[in-house]
């Protein structure tokens, strides 16, 4: 199953040219970028692992991608996505953000279903690589 967040998430995989041309516009626009990972995609978890710090004032998307390459020799069976925010009304809005790497095979999720009182059904999704410990999901 292929996780489908973000931008250009149901598009094929981007080449390192292409990512370097977002990164470009989002650098051209006046946003800073930074790059995050995960062993764990679940649509709820929304905060994943920043690698290195967010990246201001850069001209050259090249400081974006050493850090997008870096986050791939360390983490190579992680999700890796870029984010590019917007400052400049002086609060942090996300603007772009895409995923740059994944692991090899992505196991997907399964659908859970609950009965609750009366004749409720409640419905949730558990990640089958959350079923194991983190540093060893893929």
């Amino acid at each position: 199953m292929r996780i489908t967040q973000g931008t250009f998430s149901f598009l094929p995989e981007l080449t390192d040219a292409e990512i370097k041309a977002q990164i470009q516009y989002a650098i051209d626009q006046g946003w800073a970028c930074s790059v995050e990972c995960t062993d764990d995609p679940h649509p709820r978890n929304t905060y994943w692992e920043m690698y290195g710090l967010p990246m201001f004032g850069l001209k050259d998307a090249a400081g974006v991608m050493m850090e997008v390459t870096a986050c791939r020799k360390a983490f190579p069976s992680h999700y890796i996505k870029v984010n590019a925010f917007d400052s400049t009304r002086g609060i942090e809005s996300m603007r772009l953000s895409f995923i740059v790497n994944r692991p090899a095979d992505e196991p997907g999720f399964s659908l859970v279903r609950q009965e609750a009182e009366g004749r409720r059904i409640r419905y949730t999704t558990v990640g089958y690589a959350a079923q194991r410990p983190a540093g060893k999901r893929y």
